[in-house]
């Protein structure tokens, strides 16, 4: 049921120095960024800030740059940029893979990865691919800047690392060369919808031997998780389908799911495995390596 938005004090903050001053002066606010989040949870009541700082026209937080060893992502870009960007396609594919299949694309060409972060549902889409590409997170305020892995940013439902006083400025992914990268979502229908669990993947293959393994899943934890059971299980073994079947049940080992209107906890389990099998050969798939099984 929708109530109608409570009278806000409403400011424009026209630069990153003027966002993290209100930041750190206030206290009791929300930052806008997309606001397809935000809106909505104020519309059912869920967020009732005094203040909404809005950051969306900051143009030193919409970027995305190939560095070299690196690819730096400003926390304004939004999903649709993600998707249609040459470098995230051809550096990061997993996160653009991930990016395609969220919402609609009118919402994509709103909603931020930023905001799609810190809002911190254990279903954000973009966490899964975010950890298999060991990216860190940039946290800013006035006092200065701070970088952690992305795997330490999540605390619980709707809660972050963030401190009251910062904001995410922007995300910094390694370069994986030489990797199969693949990502796996299934929802309630075919688009637009939800994860019921989504998994990340990410291989490195040498001499036939997985050289390095990452698993990490959404929707079935109080946070996105990565899987270093998984990891474990498959590192240094020889690539073939009975080891990546047997691996993927791993998965049970570190993912607590719960029962809620979009499926069960079973239901979770069973399709985290499954899933977890399919995104470890469609990551093969991507080094040109086919894995066949029953």
């Amino acid at each position: 049921m929708y109530y109608r938005i409570p009278e806000i004090n409403y400011i424009y903050a026209m630069s990153l120095d003027e966002a993290l001053e209100l930041v750190e002066k206030l206290d009791d606010y929300r930052l806008l960024a997309g606001g397809t989040d935000l809106i909505i949870d104020m519309k059912i009541g869920r967020a009732k800030p005094k203040n909404v700082v809005d950051i969306s026209r900051i143009s030193d937080l919409k970027f995305i740059k190939d560095e070299g060893n690196y690819v730096r992502i400003g926390s304004l870009v939004t999903l649709q940029e993600l998707v249609e960007s040459p470098i995230i396609r051809g550096k990061a594919p997993v996160l653009s893979m991930a990016a395609n299949e969220m919402a609609s694309w009118q919402i994509r060409n709103m909603a931020t990865v930023g905001g799609n972060l810190c809002n911190a549902s254990p279903a954000a889409d973009s966490a899964p691919p975010l950890m298999v590409l060991n990216a860190k997170l940039v946290l800013a305020s006035k006092k200065g800047e701070r970088e952690i892995p992305i795997t330490q940013f999540f605390k619980g439902p709707r809660k972050t690392e963030l401190r009251k006083d910062e904001l995410l400025k922007e995300i910094v992914i390694p370069y994986e060369e030489g990797s199969g990268q693949y990502y796996i979502k299934l929802g309630r229908r075919n688009a637009f919808t939800l994860s019921v669990v989504s998994v990340a993947a990410l291989v490195k293959v040498d001499d036939n031997r997985f050289s390095d393994v990452r698993i990490a899943l959404n929707s079935v934890a109080p946070t996105p998780v990565r899987s270093r059971s998984v990891e474990g299980a498959l590192k240094n073994k020889e690539v073939t389908y009975e080891a990546i079947k047997k691996a993927s049940k791993e998965v049970l080992k570190d993912i607590s799911p719960i029962s809620d209107v979009r499926a069960s906890a079973e239901y979770r389990r069973e399709m985290s495995v499954a899933l977890t099998k399919d995104a470890l050969i469609g990551a093969l798939k991507q080094l040109g390596i086919e894995v066949r099984g029953e």
